[in-house]
């Protein structure tokens, strides 16, 4: 009876400390929880700049240089990235606009929206970049926002980032607004 009595107590004390935790766990659950919260919403807050009060437009970009020179493209630091497609004819080109399915041969430069630097450009390598409009080609805001440019035409387009790479981030920041100056060299065959 001695061992069964020791036992009996013995499994009486584990029950309780059991008990006793398990009530104890729901309270640092909830603590722990909350600490989860409190650190995820300070993440999100240092990485979600603060809003500016207004999304940028077309004409809040500045762009120097001309037709067929590299663009110098400058962001400003006082309003948010638009979340449209924005496009904007800077040059007029002639003849008939862009067609989905028509071959296009473009220079551009891109700048990154966060960072304000130029991430490529096709002046720089001093090669034309060719496509098929509406192909999947390229990203869509490129698919998208090429439609009716013409010949001689210089075009800006911010993309924002569900038209462009997305979270992928494709050796960007993820979730990148994208400035594209393009200059259409040749539309059509």
């Amino acid at each position: 009876m001695r061992v069964v009595g020791k036992v009996g107590a013995i499994g009486m004390v584990a029950a309780a400390v059991l008990l006793v935790a398990g009530c104890g766990g729901d309270d640092d659950s909830k603590a722990d929880s909350s600490a989860t919260t409190t650190a995820a919403r300070s993440a999100a807050a240092t990485t979600t700049p603060a809003s500016k009060g207004r999304e940028c437009t077309a004409d809040d970009i500045k762009v120097d240089g001309g037709y067929g020179e590299a663009p110098k493209i400058t962001i400003p630091d006082d309003c948010d990235p638009p979340k449209q497609l924005i496009v904007k004819d800077l040059v007029a080109g002639s003849g008939p606009g862009a067609v989905a399915g028509q071959p296009l041969s473009m220079n551009y430069t891109l700048i990154t929206w966060s960072d304000k630097k130029k991430l490529d450009s096709s002046f720089d390598r001093g090669k034309e970049f060719t496509l098929n409009l509406g192909a999947g080609e390229v990203i869509k805001g490129w698919d998208q926002g090429l439609v009716g440019v013409q010949q001689g035409a210089r075009r800006l387009l911010i993309v924002p980032p569900d038209l462009g790479y997305g979270a992928g981030g494709r050796g960007m920041k993820p979730n990148e607004t994208l400035v594209f100056v393009t200059d259409a060299v040749k539309v059509g065959s």
